[in-house]
């Protein structure tokens, strides 16, 4: 357990991170091209722990099929959503609104399981995080509609990855592959795909400095490479709403550096709406039902001793 606390850290600190990078790298490449340099560096990464530690090949096509999903709604979709939307706000909006991602993955368990009916905390979580989400919008302020379409953008990343750890959860996890296969498959199916449209439609020319090449090999080894990697085990341990929570962290993370190292200044509604999220958040969590496999699979991940982040 305390492995999986150590790597729900790292991951925090990666994702937190990312934003920052993603910023750096748009100084010199277009949202797509941030995408696919992150995720073939990454899978560069995750090929190489996988020969390490002997990985073995993922031969079920039904199992690959669900990792593909996976793979664009958990990578190559809100990847590039959140790139698109970084020309338009901040880094550090970018990362509050990123806290929406556990109200996204309840959400769409409550519309995609119909199994799992939400309960009232569930309901009156959702209802007290999206009040938070307005508030983080800000649509009376003045200025806002220019950031709109960036931070929409943001909304539907986090949905996106809302569908991603559902559909994880529920289809890939029950069959208990080895985290490095899984996380080498979902980047690298996502790198195949990112790269060839980034060759077939973008025509950004590209201007890798020293602080995009940097920003790009710390995006890619850590914040996508290692980072799924980390995340698949996490998913496997705890289930897809505690994988989900890391989202607590995150903006911490990402408004730090953000003014730290971009002197972005959030305005004062964006981190106090950050904070109604994850109220949210955590009324949502409580008394939730765990999640429950898929009729006629066996879960033997959910088998497993569990605990929730701390």
């Amino acid at each position: 357990m305390r492995t999986v606390s150590l790597q729900f850290a790292a991951l925090a600190l990666a994702w937190g991170s990312s934003f920052l990078f993603i910023k750096e790298g748009l100084a010199g490449l277009s949202p797509v091209q941030v995408t696919a340099a992150r995720m073939t560096i990454g899978a560069v990464v995750l090929a190489g722990v996988a020969i390490a530690v002997r990985a073995p090949l993922i031969r079920d096509p039904r199992a690959v099929a669900h990792i593909a999903v996976v793979s664009l709604t958990l990578c190559v979709i809100p990847f590039t959503l959140f790139g698109w939307a970084e020309q338009r706000i901040d880094s550090g909006l970018a990362s509050i609104i990123n806290a929406t991602t556990p109200l996204m993955t309840v959400l769409v368990t409550c519309v995609a399981l119909r199994s799992e009916r939400p309960t009232r905390n569930q309901l009156a979580g959702l209802g007290v995080g999206f009040a938070g989400v307005l508030l983080v919008l800000a649509p009376w302020a003045s200025g806002a509609a220019g950031s709109a379409a960036g931070q929409l953008a943001c909304l539907a990343a986090t949905a996106s990855y809302g569908v991603a750890f559902v559909h994880l959860r529920r289809f890939v996890t029950p069959l208990a592959l080895p985290a490095p296969s899984v996380a080498l498959y979902q980047v690298g199916i996502g790198a195949f795909v990112i790269d060839v449209c980034a060759l077939a439609v973008d025509r950004h020319a590209a201007t890798a400095t020293p602080r995009v090449a940097l920003a790009m090999l710390a995006l890619g080894a850590f914040g996508t490479g290692l980072a799924y990697l980390w995340n698949t085990n996490i998913v496997a341990a705890w289930g897809a709403a505690a994988a989900a929570s890391v989202t607590y962290l995150t903006p911490v993370v990402g408004v730090l550096l953000g003014v730290a190292v971009l002197g972005e200044r959030p305005a004062w509604h964006q981190p106090v709406g950050g904070l109604v999220v994850l109220a949210g958040i955590v009324l949502s969590r409580r008394g939730g039902r765990a999640p429950r496999p898929p009729d006629g699979v066996p879960d033997r991940a959910a088998r497993r001793p569990r605990t929730t982040p701390r």
